[in-house]
């Protein structure tokens, strides 16, 4: 049976009359990878605090690796969490973070590897973070979380601020630290190219609710762009589970769908689609739009 890493059930979190989420149920699969995305309002920080237990929540609960991190103190030392800006005290060197770090986390704490990360890299450790650049805070930010040895490493929007080349450091990076560390990883980002050269799981939110959540590599074989002659108004489509998202001209359908089984080739043109077809289609069925309104 596969260790579940990050489980929720029918959590949610209001400020007020608003519902910032609301019946956010998942669950992360140890040794994932995983993309949190979703428009700004979705609930992405939310749900990441919530997770971590920077939030009580106002319906159901989180467990991380079955614990709850806002009861059960030995459960915060299995998470590392770097915040969408990066909080780092501006005149400390990254020498004294790392060794404030360690008198922080009494249990598991390995400053050698924060050390000999960012030694690699090239970022200096004797200077006042505040005087680096917005890619090597990011890098000093994510050392700091690793030296935990994490076993869930929670990134919020790590790379929102950073030019291309820092954002492909970055990215090598964690990608390098999960292979040795076996850390398991959920990243909310807008940066679909970035996340889907990484991500193998996929928790997509809108509106405050989950739409869609799964391994990457079975919601894209399940779903496919059909193209073919004019679909009358309301036909169904053997093989279509769902229409995600349609286009039409005078003479011909373009459709984004989800199957649950072989479609008619013979009609249908099939291609695959890719992780930003995916999410966009469904952030658009997710917006109100009707099928025939979101352009394909």
């Amino acid at each position: 049976m596969t260790e579940v890493a990050l489980h929720a059930e029918g959590l949610g979190k209001r400020f007020g009359r608003t519902w910032a989420l609301q019946d956010c149920s998942l669950e992360l699969p140890a040794g994932r990878i995983a993309a949190l995305v979703g428009p700004n309002g979705a609930g992405k920080s939310t749900l990441l605090h919530l997770a971590v237990g920077l939030l009580r929540p106002d319906t159901g609960w989180a467990r991380v690796f079955g614990r709850d991190p806002r009861h059960d103190r030995d459960a915060l030392a299995d998470i590392g969490f770097v915040a969408q800006d990066t909080p780092l005290y501006p005149d400390f060197t990254a020498t004294e973070l790392i060794t404030m770090g360690a008198r922080l986390n009494r249990r598991g704490w390995d400053a050698g590897i924060a050390r000999d990360r960012l030694t690699r890299i090239g970022i200096p450790l004797d200077k006042p973070v505040g005087r680096l650049s917005g890619g090597q805070r990011a890098q000093v930010a994510l050392a700091l979380a690793l030296a935990k040895r994490p076993r869930l490493l929670l990134l919020d929007e790590p790379v929102a601020a950073l030019d291309p080349l820092a954002r492909h450091e970055f990215m090598q990076a964690l990608m390098g630290a999960v292979g040795e560390y076996g850390t398991t990883v959920l990243l909310s980002s807008h940066l679909l190219a970035d996340l889907e050269r990484v991500c193998d799981h996929l928790v997509l939110l809108h509106t405050s609710h989950v739409r869609l959540t799964g391994p990457v590599d079975e919601l894209l074989a399940e779903h496919v762009r059909l193209i073919g002659p004019r679909l009358p108004d309301g036909a169904a489509v053997p093989g279509v589970a769902e229409v995600i998202r349609a286009s039409h001209t005078e003479r011909q359908s373009t459709l984004l769908v989800r199957t649950d089984g072989p479609v008619d080739e013979s009609r249908w043109t099939v291609h695959d689609i890719t992780l930003e077809d995916l999410v966009l289609a469904h952030l658009g069925a997710s917006a109100g739009a009707t099928p025939s309104e979101v352009a394909a």
